[in-house]
């Protein structure tokens, strides 16, 4: 009966432990600003999901296309409609690793590196980029800006528009987490 006691709160300390190890952000930051030679396109979501492991140092985004904020109407239907397609496509989604050493207990801010796949319109590609993790109490922040070029993802710029989205989108990325 003690060992059969004992094996069960090993397992439900071990679950307890690994679940802690899994954080969930529901409100990760993405934004992007595409700079062209007639317009400026930027927006914003905030509706972006990611878990980070500290065990692992594995870290994931879904983030809806659809929830992108931009600061004209008819940007956004563009954007859903002939762009990204996100009838088709409702989620960017990137999975990847943390490489660099990160003291998950101890206040301060950790260069790493990231590298995974974003998986945008359909086509997924492997990207790798700068980040920086922050720990400060029971929260841990993780913020990366990498390029994006559209191209790579199957997205076709009409010719019509040309000068007024860029090929190469600046992308910025948030995500807070709680320690429990």
């Amino acid at each position: 009966m003690i060992r059969c006691l004992t094996v069960f709160f090993v397992v439900v300390l071990c679950a307890e432990a690994e679940a802690q190890a899994l954080l969930i952000d529901r409100e990760s930051r993405v934004s992007f600003f595409s700079e062209a030679p007639l317009e400026n396109i930027s927006a914003v979501t905030q509706q972006a999901a990611s878990v980070l492991d500290t065990v692992s140092y594995e870290i994931a985004f879904r983030v809806p296309i659809s929830s992108f904020e931009f600061r004209k109407k008819l940007m956004r239907e563009h954007f859903n409609e002939t762009y990204l397609a996100s009838d088709k496509f409702p989620y960017a989604t990137f999975g990847g690793k943390i490489s660099g050493h990160v003291d998950w207990n101890s206040d301060g801010a950790y260069p790493v590196t990231v590298s995974g796949n974003l998986e945008i319109h359909g086509v997924r590609k492997f990207y790798t980029t700068e980040a920086v993790v922050t720990v400060k109490g029971a929260l841990i922040t993780a913020a990366a800006q990498f390029k994006v070029k559209v191209a790579d993802h199957g997205i076709e710029i009409p010719r019509l528009v040309i000068k007024n989205i860029a090929e190469v989108v600046d992308v910025d990325v948030s995500a807070t987490y709680r320690i429990q």
